[in-house]
């Protein structure tokens, strides 16, 4: 079990916590702006009808989704959001991607930059991590919802590729242009799911131990938690007992 999807499994779990305060819904609102740019018909523009499927799963209500849709296209007023991708190194070399979204740009990097030195990482050149990542549409779906039999029936035949075991999730996984053929006909099934992104999934992994580990958990938390960013991923592997255990 790779270190990356046991924080996936953690990061979801505190994603609810964040829906409590609503945190999770700038981040979905944001989205949807953004990909309103190319658009505000949701049949003819897959990111929003995307997003829109995510801020209706979070319960968000029609008319938040209905204004920043309006954002989006410039139907209402509001700073322009400017999406970023920071790429760096956390403790131990493992590669970390942070993606944005803000309205000033520089204080974000500021910001970002002094997260990353603070907990011994830094950032690096454009390419020099994305390269290790590929992107790929990720489900997650609690196991006790479904058998991998009838989940696997339901997926292979909208376009997924592989479902793999994460210890407490059925995690899907799909070419991002199947994202959304995946996703409705999970949907259709009436199966809650623990997320659904396109995803940034580490091609290899760096082994992570002792102070290592618990220094990458507390970057990757405290970038998680700063109000701008709507992603983080990381190719970093910690021992399922050490990361309960730091966890």
């Amino acid at each position: 079990m790779s270190g990356h999807s046991k924080w996936a499994t953690i990061k979801h779990k505190k994603a609810a916590l964040d829906a409590k305060r609503g945190k999770s819904f700038t981040r979905i609102i944001k989205e949807i702006a953004i990909a309103a740019r190319n658009g505000g018909d949701p049949d003819s523009n897959p990111r929003l009808r995307t997003a829109i499927l995510a801020a209706k799963a979070a319960s968000m209500p029609a008319d938040n989704i209905k204004r920043a849709i309006q954002r989006g296209t410039g139907e209402l007023g509001g700073g322009q959001i400017e999406e970023v991708t920071f790429e760096g190194y956390g403790p131990g070399g493992a590669g970390v991607l942070v993606q944005v979204a803000t309205d000033n740009r520089n204080r974000t990097v500021s910001e970002i930059r002094h997260i990353f030195t603070k907990y011994g990482g830094k950032l690096g050149e454009q390419g020099s991590v994305s390269r290790m990542f590929e992107r790929k549409s990720q489900v997650l779906i609690d196991m006790s919802k479904i058998s991998e039999d009838d989940l696997m029936a339901i997926v292979l035949d909208a376009g997924a590729d592989d479902i793999r075991n994460d210890g407490l999730n059925w995690e899907v996984l799909s070419a991002p242009d199947a994202h959304l053929a995946v996703l409705e006909a999970i949907q259709k099934a009436k199966i809650e799911t623990a997320s659904a992104e396109i995803a940034m999934l580490p091609m290899t992994t760096v082994k992570l131990e002792g102070k290592n580990a618990q220094t990458m958990l507390k970057l990757s938390e405290l970038l998680e938690d700063h109000d701008d960013v709507q992603s983080v991923y990381s190719n970093f592997d910690i021992d399922e007992k050490e990361m309960e255990a730091l966890a």
